[in-house]
């Protein structure tokens, strides 16, 4: 058989509380199923395990919301009436409700929240496994789950990372065709949170992956750039605003401001011209 990418699941571990010890948790996890950790393997985690064993919970779901925010990127009115606001988070990434979320929180009586550090997190974790194993070429990255410009459904990604080059730079390289490569840029560490959620996921209650087979892209150091790395900003940014959002700024409507909740903010669905003049003309 050709090598290749194996992914496997850490199956076993306990629900992870506030103040847990999430470093010695996996290494019970990997030792139980008899797993053998190699130079170049990768450690996937679930921001959600690291957010609970950091204590990140919040009881007010808005007020969470808010302080996660450093801008607002789009925001919409639902069908019930309640606005949903995809957001710069203070994590890094733009997410919708900057990543503040409601699901698997266990026995938790509230909103867990982002870490404020992802690859902070990540170098932590990487440090203590690389001691509890005796190896030192390892790699941690902190994945998290979010939706997609032009694409249906969410899919998994690199929120923090440590120990692995995170984007594969193969621009001035050559393809197979030996034509320059002038744009190519893998965004390496993203490709394998999504591979090792293959075999995680919300529902099956398996926050850790072991990722074999990117042993290249390895150094077990910590790298310059982490997971934040991966956030487009800047005049790279085409998309800073959404379709609605840019116009209303051009009118003075900030999103996510006192005077956008005045002036209405923009349905998910069809409006008639009415409604949309109305809110223009609020916006004078």
């Amino acid at each position: 058989m050709p090598e290749g990418v194996w992914v496997v699941p850490v199956t076993g571990l306990p629900e992870v509380g506030p103040g847990d010890d999430l470093a010695a948790q996996v290494v019970t996890g990997v030792r139980a199923l008899g797993l053998s950790v190699r130079e170049g393997d990768v450690f996937v985690v679930s921001s959600k395990v690291a957010s609970k064993a950091l204590g990140l919970v919040a009881a007010d779901r808005d007020a969470a919301i808010a302080a996660g925010t450093v801008r607002v990127v789009a925001e919409r009115t639902m069908d019930d009436g309640r606005v949903t606001r995809v957001v710069e988070s203070v994590a890094g990434p733009v997410m919708a409700a900057a990543g503040v979320d409601a699901s698997n929180t266990g026995d938790l009586d509230g909103v867990l929240l982002l870490p404020t550090d992802p690859d902070g997190v990540c170098a932590a974790l990487l440090a203590e496994l690389q001691a509890a194993f005796g190896v030192e070429r390892l790699a941690v990255v902190l994945s998290d789950t979010s939706g997609r410009p032009w694409r249906v459904g969410q899919v998994d990604f690199a929120l923090g990372a440590a120990g692995i080059r995170v984007v594969d730079d193969l621009r001035g390289a050559a393809d197979a065709d030996g034509r320059a490569l002038a744009v190519t840029a893998r965004a390496v560490a993203d490709e394998v949170a999504a591979a090792a959620d293959l075999v995680k996921g919300k529902a099956a209650a398996v926050p850790v992956a072991l990722v074999r087979g990117v042993g290249e892209f390895v150094t077990g150091a910590l790298e310059r750039d982490g997971g934040r790395a991966l956030v487009r900003t800047g005049p790279g940014d085409w998309f800073a605003t959404g379709e609605a959002e840019a116009i209303r700024s051009a009118l003075g409507v900030t999103p996510g401001s006192e005077l956008a909740e005045r002036v209405g903010i923009a349905g998910l669905g069809v409006e008639t011209p009415a409604v949309r003049v109305g809110r223009a003309t609020k916006a004078r």
